[in-house]
């Protein structure tokens, strides 16, 4: 039995404490709030529920598997997600990437040819993404992982050519192959997800949003809970509102932590959290890192962070869903001078598009009887406007005012009427969410989804280890494009490390 201390309760962070304390190892989750979850949280407001961070989330089959290992699938009610898409151009809820594909056709008629080529492309990147129906390899060991990658390497040398082809190329590069710059269809393929994303996951990622898109009927806190009910019941130590103030090291290897004061020992250490502030903050000793890994780290681009919008309407979960007819609804209607890039642009949330999530359309007993919640999010630019005032608490509050009131005005064009109805509205900034998970900048998927920014020089590799020995990641922070799935494979590869 091996002593590990796990730094956040994030998915990470409960996962691979729930493996570990299946295995028997004496395990410790220190957490900084007073609830486990992290990005996989939510919270209650004058009777109204939203998520924390993460609606949604895509590689269902590795997300199965990782539950029925851990004993608690069946507790936990996943629903399958259907997104609509509305622009001027469309309004649909396709429910396939060929149905998508179908939606575009017919309203571009005029540019058939131009979808033509950007969809022959885009179908043989899409057959070579792996199979959606089957957990990543990473989530096995031994035999069975080796026969899990036998379709991988039975498609490696298409993959090989496909990734010298896109691998290194943007969404907007391969937009701006097939469509004008600035033309909807441009706009379309190279705002896709996240910004100047790979070209080689732009079709992986339409696929996935309509084939295996999912989120937790009880609301992804209750996801949270049921692993920490799960963990405590096989041993586990959980402890809330914790702050870990530095990770102790000792001739090279990590030996415990620091907690109000209180030294903790251990054999093993899980960073389930920010990479960047695992070790240019809290670890003890900044010589155990080379100088140029320091500056890599410090210099490395994260993944851009959102503004969300808290509403509690006095409107029933049946008016809303006459108006958004599912409960995930995009909207494609960037004005003019829209630039995700343009941290000085105060117009900002005025030119661009905005999401609608309604917690209360997925279970009505996320918003009080006869009334609904919802969730307005946008994408925003870095350190938006001095990073939102440059800690003038009065700016900050107009900035944020600001930022509501455009997205507001933008989503009344769906919902009219939506600004009369509202009882309760409050917004998260990436400020926010920075302060809530500690996620530099407040990444909403660890580091950046650019390939020309790539921290990792493999994009889909698991790095969970570190320069100091016995000191793991355990987060999604070890893939480059991080998300549920990379939390997943990142709390296995903890896991089997420590035996």
């Amino acid at each position: 039995m091996k002593k590990v201390i796990i730094i956040g309760s994030g998915i990470g962070g409960l996962i691979a404490g729930n493996l570990l304390a299946k295995k028997g190892h004496q395990v410790t989750i220190f957490e900084t709030h007073s609830m486990p979850g992290g990005y996989i949280a939510g919270f209650y407001r004058k009777g109204y529920y939203f998520e924390s961070g993460t609606l949604s989330f895509e590689a269902s089959a590795s997300v199965f598997k990782a539950m029925k290992d851990i004993g608690v699938l069946e507790k936990i009610d996943f629903v399958k997600q259907r997104i609509r898409l509305v622009s001027a151009d469309f309004d649909e809820t396709p429910e396939t990437y060929d149905k998508y594909k179908k939606m575009l056709y017919a309203a571009f008629p005029s540019d058939k040819q131009k979808l033509d080529k950007a969809f022959s492309d885009l179908d043989k990147i899409v057959g070579l993404m792996g199979d959606a129906d089957k957990p990543m390899p990473f989530l096995y060991s031994g035999l069975k992982m080796l026969t899990s990658m036998f379709p991988y390497i039975l498609n490696g040398p298409k993959q090989m050519k496909l990734s010298k082809l896109y691998g290194n190329m943007t969404s907007s590069e391969f937009a701006a192959r097939y469509f004008e710059k600035d033309s909807k269809l441009f706009m379309l393929f190279s705002g896709f997800g996240y910004p100047d994303m790979p070209a080689m996951f732009v079709g992986g990622a339409i696929s996935g949003m309509f084939s295996d898109y999912w989120t937790v009927k009880g609301g992804m806190q209750s996801w949270a809970d049921i692993l920490t009910e799960n963990f405590k019941k096989l041993g586990g130590d959980l402890k809330l509102n914790s702050y870990v103030d530095k990770i102790i090291t000792k001739n090279g290897t990590a030996v415990g932590v620091s907690c109000q004061n209180t030294v903790y020992d251990t054999d093993y250490v899980i960073s389930a959290g920010d990479y960047k502030k695992t070790f240019l903050k809290l670890l003890d000793d900044k010589s155990l890192i080379p100088q140029a890994l320091q500056d890599r780290i410090n210099g490395a681009s994260v993944s851009e962070g959102f503004f969300t919008i808290y509403l509690g309407l006095n409107m029933s979960t049946e008016e809303l869903g006459k108006y958004m007819k599912v409960p995930h609804v995009f909207t494609f209607n960037d004005k003019p001078g829209y630039d995700i890039y343009n941290s000085e642009d105060g117009e900002f949330f005025s030119k661009t598009s905005v999401s609608f999530y309604s917690p209360s359309m997925v279970n009505p007993k996320h918003a009080p009887q006869g009334k609904s919640s919802l969730m307005l999010q946008t994408m925003v630019p870095y350190h938006w406007m001095n990073n939102w005032g440059g800690g003038d608490k009065e700016r900050y509050g107009q900035l944020k005012k600001k930022a509501m009131d455009a997205l507001i005005e933008s989503a009344s064009r769906l919902i009219p009427g939506l600004k009369e109805c509202i009882e309760y509205k409050d917004a998260a900034t990436p400020l926010t969410y920075e302060k809530f998970t500690h996620n530099t900048d407040g990444a909403s998927s660890a580091w950046s989804w650019n390939p020309k920014k790539k921290f990792y020089e493999n994009t889909m590799s698991v790095n969970i280890k570190t320069p100091v020995r016995n000191l793991y990641m355990g987060s999604c922070w070890a893939m480059q494009i991080g998300g549920v799935p990379g939390a997943l494979a990142a709390a296995y590869q903890c896991a089997k490390k420590i035996t």
